[in-house]
């Protein structure tokens, strides 16, 4: 039986939640949670509607009442920031406190005067910027309107990428800015690279001891593991395989996409998902454990001198491998940051890379770092007498590639499709490939096992609103979710109006799924396509350049509550799709560029606004 909103006192976010979790609990978790919510004098929400923009939750035990609010503001792009947020507000409330959990942009920020205690949980996206669901509370605290803080206490986990030059950035000026607004630190700011669940958990246990400390919680209840929480989603069937202990799946089909003449390479994968109990909605990811390729391992190793067969340490949990697969399964050996730099100088006590390394060299160091792996490193700068268990402690675990579900779980559940464009460049002297896109396109054959799991993306969720608009925009592999989602409403019958922008090089080669797209148009379960060839005419034509042309009715479908998904590349792709939004929605709206801005702020704040950009 499903909830209706008409007949209940839930909003239609909170009855549409309800709906996915009901028929997933066990009649034990029924009977908790019946009298969870008929404990007196509590007020409480079931943690499946913590995605709930500006939700409060609180927890009494034995009659103690928590004498200061927690505020949980998390800025996610992918979905990691939420999870860790919502994991900590579960903590949280375990102990007793009272807890409001939201977005930063879903937070009034007039209300910012009032917060006693601050936790914010933060990604860094591009070249140092907030995520998108954060740019509106940046921009008020680094505005003059922010108010004077004095009295707020206030802790940042940062999530970031230790590769990016501006690692953690939005964290450290989030910290930096609290602290001249008068806050008091609770407890330091944390950092985190790709692999962040220890130190995530080591800050959020930090912060648990410094409330304890000042407030009065009552006895706490048995905590879930960090890991169980990130893993956990509203409505979701939990399975026993997540990042952490991820699924081997077999792989059952492995192509390429294009045609003869092609100057790119796209694969399509299909993965077995048989025995896994993993579920998905159209705008998750699929997460892969990637391996090395064997020969750069062996290079390495032979360049070093290096016994292959010596067992190494694996991981800081003490696990040992041999060196030839420590290299090739568990350690990054295909990017150089600034940290592993600074590190290899103390270890391998080589003067030039010491010299390297020196402030004023900056700008020499960074060119140095773009392109080039560990065997440029080893080349370059010939470490002295250093040993295979010294060496690969000061590398990083390798960090699982995330991509785009092109396939529905509701049309195809025993399987998981992906579209990958393979990536391959020459560097310094040397051909190179993506690590799993190189993996894919030379070294994986159907029937072999891939380790993966299912990276919930609560930041590109498509309407559940079956007769809502949407516009879609998805050059090259980008259009990977809008396969996804477009086979989903196929499969359900869906009747809304959808429209699709598609761009690539060649019409003749590179019309990545022309059939499907083509079958959906004919269907009535793609409304419109437009398409853009950007090597078929004298002028380059982009994605962009298609939607200027049809402005008119782009805006109409705006004001119709179309919600617009953009899905590619970040860094030349969804600023100029952003930009021409902006002017689309300028002109046939007769407003002011910052008016227009204003306009697709708003949007976003009502998830009609959304981006999968890399």
């Amino acid at each position: 039986m499903q909830l209706q909103v008409n007949n209940s006192p839930f909003s239609q976010e909170q009855a549409e939640l309800l709906n996915r979790l009901l028929p997933t609990i066990t009649e034990a978790q029924q009977i908790w949670l019946s009298g969870y919510l008929a404990a007196p004098k509590q007020e409480t929400v079931d943690p499946a509607l913590q995605n709930t923009p500006g939700t409060e939750v609180s927890s009494q035990n034995d009659g103690q009442t928590a004498t200061r609010e927690v505020t949980v503001l998390f800025g996610s792009e992918t979905g990691n920031g939420q999870m860790l947020a919502e994991g900590l507000s579960e903590k949280l409330v375990a102990q007793g406190l009272k807890v409001a959990t939201s977005a930063m942009d879903d937070f009034k920020p007039k209300g910012l005067k009032k917060v006693e205690d601050l936790l914010i949980v933060t990604a860094t996206h591009g070249e140092g910027d907030p995520p998108d669901n954060a740019l509106s509370f940046n921009e008020f605290l680094n505005s003059r309107k922010a108010p004077k803080l004095d009295g707020l206490r206030f802790s940042v986990l940062s999530l970031g990428d230790q590769s990016y030059e501006f690692f953690c950035q939005t964290g450290k000026d989030l910290d930096k800015r609290l602290e001249e607004l008068g806050g008091e630190r609770l407890y330091p700011r944390v950092d985190c690279d790709l692999d962040f669940d220890e130190p995530a958990a080591e800050w959020m246990e930090g912060v648990l001891e410094s409330l304890r400390e000042t407030q009065k919680t009552g006895s706490a209840d048995e905590e879930t593991p960090l890991t169980e929480l990130l893993e956990a989603g509203a409505g979701i069937k939990q399975s026993a395989y997540s990042r952490t202990n991820p699924f081997k799946a077999e792989i059952l089909d492995n192509w390429k996409l294009n045609g003869r003449g092609s100057n790119k390479e796209t694969r399509h994968l299909e993965l077995s998902l048989e025995g896994s109990n993993l579920e998905f909605e159209p705008g998750d990811s699929l997460g892969v454990f990637p391996e090395n390729n064997p020969e750069l391992v062996e290079q390495i190793i032979d360049v070093m001198n290096w016994n292959p067969e010596e067992i190494v340490p694996a991981s800081k949990k003490g696990d040992s491998k041999t060196l030839r697969d420590a290299l090739h399964y568990h350690f990054e050996i295909t990017i150089l940051t600034k940290p592993l730099l600074k590190q290899a100088a103390l270890l391998f006590e080589n003067e030039a890379l010491i010299e390297l390394l020196e402030p004023e060299r900056d700008d020499e160091l960074k060119a140095y770092l773009d392109g080039r792996d560990v065997l440029d490193l080893i080349q370059d700068y010939p470490p002295q007498e250093v040993s295979a268990s010294e060496f690969v402690q000061i590398l990083r675990k390798i960090p699982a590639r995330l991509y785009s579900i092109s396939s529905s779980f509701k049309a195809n559940p025993d399987e998981v499709h992906l579209t990958i464009g393979t990536v391959r460049y020459e560097a310094h002297g040397r051909d190179r490939t993506g690590v799993f896109s190189g993996q894919c396109a030379e070294r994986t054959e159907p029937g072999e096992m891939l380790p993966i799991y299912i990276h919930r993306n609560p930041n590109f969720k498509f309407p559940a609103d079956q007769q809502a608009p949407v516009i879609m925009i998805g050059p090259g592999t980008g259009v990977a979710p809008f396969r996804s989602f477009l086979e989903e409403r196929e499969e359900l019958g869906a009747e809304g109006k959808t429209w699709l922008f598609f761009g690539e090089q060649h019409f003749a080669s590179d019309f990545l799924y022309q059939v499907e797209w083509q079958n959906w148009l004919k269907e009535g379960v793609l409304s419109k396509l437009d398409v853009a060839f950007s090597r078929d005419t004298a002028e380059k034509v982009y994605v962009q350049h298609r939607m200027l042309e049809k402005s008119r009715e782009f805006y109409q479908w705006l004001e119709k509550g179309a919600s617009v998904y953009v899905c590619g590349d970040e860094q030349s792709m969804a600023n100029d799709v952003h930009n021409t939004l902006t002017t689309i929605i300028e002109q046939e709206g007769a407003m002011t560029k910052e008016e227009a801005e204003v306009y697709l702020t708003e949007m976003r704040h009502q998830k009609r606004y959304q981006r999968d950009v890399y």
